[in-house]
């Protein structure tokens, strides 16, 4: 393989590690930033909420207004946006003003993923399609095995400032990589507003949109508050926290590299249930375990193992779904997941502020028991869509 094709698969990859170290940073350092910034736990939460709000209405409208751009310039340029935002957020005064430069920086970081994806899928063939996109969804578990650990120790000891000039230079990285070795001319198809209107029409699409929901959103009843759950319900330190969330990311690594190596043989229909159930019997043992840390520490284990997995199959199950609209069809997804991260953490606060720390667990299992039973409605037929 060229080296710039190798370069550019790669920073793809890091740019969606620095997408996701974007996304959820305040989740690996929620008490250190409540307490430099002034506010409570549920007010530090709300920075994931409100964010996610943002990327799910702006990923497919996103997507829409920027079809005809050249994918290396709308990525690096995205990329360059995400420093930029973050180290303004590194020394920002207030509360108040690191929420909205984080809205206004999330606005514009929602055309990452699927555009992302889209870039990938242009530049290999079909064959190679599901399994160059579960490649560089890698980038999401790295973020979690490597960045939130490296968010919460920093933190830790150089302040939430230090954290957010950490994410800075995490997506200046894949910013300059992209711009040296991102192929031009890589446009897809146009996408018009009658290409989401025939996605929807085909009644798998909101199905699968739907699953992406419910998991995610069970997923972030817990993760967003995980910090200060352990903390709290089995008195867990700051390493100790840290090491949860390394173990966390490093299995969602693993469970993303199975996937890839078995979605070939499998199908997307059969590997989607095996990493749907691994979240399912993440949350049951969390929700069983409450208080006791080595049960909590096993159902975080079996959460990464199937978290990323199940988000990359999804990926690439509605790309096969609507190949001509795949840029369409992963900008809803990704508006699913950060729907469900929305749900999920807005719950998840309001749970927490009630004091039930014990009970959230268990609405993440609802969550994902829901996403399973939808998920027998939608074996896979490749479904073909003409473009408008």
């Amino acid at each position: 393989m060229p080296v710039n094709d190798q370069l550019s698969r790669y920073g793809l990859l890091l740019g969606n590690f620095a997408t996701g170290l974007s996304v959820l940073a305040p989740a690996g350092m929620l008490a250190i930033l409540a307490d430099g910034l002034n506010v409570g736990i549920r007010d530090a939460g709300l920075l994931v909420t409100f964010g996610a709000i943002v990327l799910c209405i702006g990923s497919p409208v996103v997507a829409w207004l920027t079809t005809r751009i050249d994918r290396r310039t709308l990525l690096v340029t995205t990329l360059a946006v995400m420093a930029a935002g973050q180290a303004a957020m590194a020394l920002a005064p207030n509360y108040g003003t690191v929420l909205a430069l984080r809205l206004a920086m999330l606005a514009v970081a929602a055309v990452f993923t699927p555009q992302a994806a889209s870039a990938i899928g242009l530049m290999v063939s079909d064959r190679a399609r599901p399994g160059a996109i579960t490649f560089i969804f890698l980038g999401w578990s790295l973020a979690v095995a490597a960045g939130l650990p490296l968010i919460t120790l920093i933190a830790a000891y150089a302040g939430w400032r230090g954290a957010f000039a950490f994410s800075a230079f995490a997506s200046l990285v894949p910013c300059i990589m992209l711009a040296i070795a991102l192929p031009r001319r890589l446009i897809g198809p146009p996408l018009s507003l009658g290409s989401f209107v025939l996605l929807m029409r085909n009644a798998k699409i909101p199905m699968l949109l739907t699953i992406t929901i419910l998991f995610i959103g069970g997923q972030f009843m817990v993760f967003v508050y995980l910090g200060p759950l352990l903390s709290q319900l089995a008195g867990a330190s700051h390493g100790t926290i840290g090491m949860i969330f390394a173990l966390y990311g490093v299995m969602g690594f693993v469970g993303n590299i199975v996937a890839t190596r078995i979605v070939g043989r499998l199908g997307g229909w059969k590997t989607s249930v095996i990493f749907l159930s691994c979240n399912l019997l993440g949350l049951l043992l969390w929700s069983a375990g409450a208080g006791v840390l080595a049960l909590m520490t096993a159902g975080m284990f079996f959460l990464g193992l199937g978290f990323s997995a199940s988000n990359s199959i999804q990926q690439a199950r509605l790309v096969q779904a609507a190949p001509e609209l795949a840029s369409a069809s992963v900008a809803l997804n990704t508006s699913g997941v950060y729907v469900g991260q929305a749900i999920g953490s807005g719950l998840g606060g309001a749970l927490f502020s009630a004091g039930l720390l014990r009970e959230l667990g268990m609405v993440g299992v609802i969550f994902v028991a829901m996403a399973i039973v939808i998920w027998a409605l939608t074996r896979d037929r490749t479904v073909r869509v003409s473009v408008p």
